[in-house]
C-alpha cells in the first residue's frame, strides 16, 4: 500500500518563542519506501531546524524565534509497505497501564467494572471499541483542550481525542496497557490531523478507532504517547504563538481499505 500524505501551518510568534512541532511520519524500517521533504519558512527565509527523536519512531522538529515572525510549514511524505511491528519492552507496558492526565483509569474504574467485568484480550478491544463508540457523539469543536476521559464520559460527546482518552481509560482499568497515537487518516472526512487508541493484547499492539471515521489499515503512525499531552502536533516550550492556518491531507493509491471493526489491525 502507497500512502501520500501532507501538512501545511502558518502561525505567528510571539519574541523569544521555542516550538516543537510533531508532523513528520514515523520512522519505520519495514517501509519498502519513504520520501519527505519539510520546509519551514519565517519572512521568506528557511528556519534552522533540529529533529529530535521521540517514543515509538515519532520525531519532533524544534526551532527558535528570536523576533516575532509569521511562519510557514510545509510537510509532504510518500510512504510505501507496511511498518514493522514494534518491540515492546515492560517499562512500556508500565507505563501505558498507569493513569495519566488525560486518561483517568483510576477515577473511571468502577465504570470500566460495570461494564465490562467478565470481558478480557481481545474481546475487551472490541467491547470498548463498541462501547465508546455508541455512548458518545462526534461533534467538532465540542470539547475544551482540558477536557479529560472523565469530562468526555459526562458530556457524552468530543473529538478524535476524546473518543481515544475514553477507550484508553476503560482498557487501563481493566489492566490493559494503552496509549494514544497520533496519525496521518486517508479516507477521514473532515481531513485533518486524527488520534486513535492502541492496546497491547496478546503480545502485540492493536489500533481501536472508537470513532469509525476512517480505515484503520491505511493509517500512518506520527507519534504515540499517554495521551495527547504527549502527542501534540505544535506546542512552545517557552514564548507563545497562535496558529493561523492548518490543512492536513491523506490519501492512498488506489483503493482505500474497506473498514472492519471487529478485525484486529496494527498500525503499519
Amino acid at each position: 500500500m502507497e500512502r501520500s500524505v501532507s501538512a501545511r501551518l502558518a502561525f505567528r510568534t510571539a519574541a523569544n518563542t521555542k516550538v516543537a512541532m510533531a508532523i513528520a511520519v514515523a520512522r519505520n524500517s519495514g517501509y519498502s519506501s519513504f520520501k519527505e521533504s519539510l520546509s519551514v519558512k519565517a519572512g521568506g527565509e528557511e528556519v534552522a531546524l533540529t529533529e529530535i527523536g521521540d517514543h515509538h519512531g515519532g520525531r519532533f522538529h524544534y526551532m527558535e524565534f528570536s523576533e516575532p515572525s509569521d511562519v510557514t510549514v510545509e510537510y509532504a511524505a510518500t510512504v510505501a509497505g507496511r511498518g514493522e511491528p514494534e518491540d515492546t519492552g515492560l517499562a512500556d507496558r508500565i507505563r501505558y497501564v498507569r493513569p495519566s492526565r488525560y486518561a483517568e483509569s483510576d477515577r473511571l474504574l468502577p465504570t470500566a467494572y460495570a461494564e465490562f467485568d467478565s470481558v478480557s484480550g481481545t474481546g475487551l478491544l472490541h467491547a470498548v471499541r463498541n462501547w465508546v463508540h455508541g455512548e458518545l457523539r462526534y461533534l467538532s469543536g465540542s470539547s475544551r483542550g482540558t477536557d479529560g476521559a472523565v469530562e468526555t464520559l459526562l458530556s457524552r460527546r468530543g473529538v478524535c481525542r476524546d473518543f481515544a482518552h475514553l477507550a484508553i481509560a476503560l482498557l487501563r482499568s481493566k489492566d490493559i496497557p494503552a496509549r494514544l497515537a497520533a496519525v496521518y487518516a486517508p479516507g477521514l472526512n473532515p481531513m485533518d490531523f486524527h488520534a486513535v487508541a492502541e492496546a497491547y493484547v496478546d503480545g502485540a499492539w492493536h489500533v481501536i478507532d472508537p470513532t469509525g471515521l476512517a480505515p484503520r489499515e491505511s493509517m500512518l503512525r506520527i507519534t504515540a504517547g499517554r495521551d495527547s499531552s504527549d502527542t501534540a502536533f505544535l506546542s512552545t516550550v517557552g514564548g507563545s504563538l497562535v496558529l493561523n492556518q492548518l490543512k492536513v491531507t491523506a490519501v492512498v493509491n488506489g483503493d482505500l481499505p474497506v473498514e472492519d471493526a471487529g478485525r484486529l489491525v496494527q498500525l503499519g
